[in-house]
């Protein structure tokens, strides 16, 4: 088990409907890390933009960008994340891959699909929470929309942290913002939140935001809002176990499950 998690955010642009040049602007963004990093976290849909344009620009989990991903996480010798649109079994998913250098490979289906931009039409909505242990941590990866609904993200595993990955609209920033820091809390986790940044073919604009909490709440990254930036966290254990063992909020939660 690790005591630290180094963790790179990697807040873009993306380029509309585009997973070949999406996939070469990361690769050059990967070159650039200033440091060896244990886990990097890419955006929603990271190879296309937030499109429910699936047939155009879905992949099997066989696919370019799995295999990207595979390379990449091995010759950087990083654990990556992100979500693209998955095809399988003649339906779509807006599926979070979670690959590790070694190569292998976990996946999250997106729970709530976002009605509001017609999501549910078109995706099919994950059933299962997915809890990664990674070098001694437990992670909970989650997407986007799924930041409105805790409890799906309830932490009955004792995970270390929680994260979202998301294409989160600039009108609704502060949403964002209050949620995050509010799962943290919550939780009695970390919470991340990578955001991408830019207009998309929709002319929705995007301001980032994308940033790091500890569990109580407070923000402890520098992410410039509206700017492409890779910023690069250290997440402590010892902030985790001292505080649940000291102020053990968690043991005093509701017992209920979710079906």
């Amino acid at each position: 088990m690790q005591d630290v998690l180094k963790v790179a955010l990697i807040q873009t642009d993306l380029i509309w409907e585009n997973p070949e040049k999406n996939r070469e602007n990361f690769s050059k963004k990967f070159k650039n890390l200033s440091e060896d990093v244990d886990l990097t976290i890419l955006p929603e849909m990271f190879t296309s933009g937030f499109t429910m344009n699936a047939k155009a620009i879905a992949e099997t989990m066989q696919g370019d960008t799995v295999t990207w991903m595979q390379q990449m996480a091995s010759k950087h010798n990083t654990a990556i994340v992100g979500s693209i649109v998955v095809t399988e079994d003649n339906k779509f998913y807006n599926r979070l891959l979670f690959v590790t250098p070694n190569g292998t490979l976990q996946y999250y289906d997106k729970r709530h699909t976002f009605t509001l931009a017609g999501e549910d039409k078109v995706y099919s909505t994950g059933i299962k929470k997915l809890i990664i242990d990674y070098k001694g941590w437990k992670i909970c990866p989650l997407i986007c929309y799924d930041l409105r609904f805790p409890v799906w993200s309830r932490n009955t595993e004792d995970y270390d942290v929680l994260l979202y990955v998301a294409n989160w609209p600039k009108p609704r920033i502060a949403a964002w913002d209050a949620l995050l820091k509010a799962r943290a809390i919550e939780n009695m986790s970390y919470c991340i939140g990578v955001n991408r940044v830019g207009i998309d073919g929709l002319n929705i604009e995007y301001s980032g935001n994308s940033a790091v909490y500890d569990l109580f709440g407070n923000e402890i990254s520098n992410v410039e809002v509206h700017k492409e930036q890779i910023e690069i966290i250290t997440l402590q254990k010892e902030h985790i176990t001292r505080y649940r063992e000291k102020l053990k909020f968690l043991d005093d939660s509701d017992d209920f499950t979710v079906l």
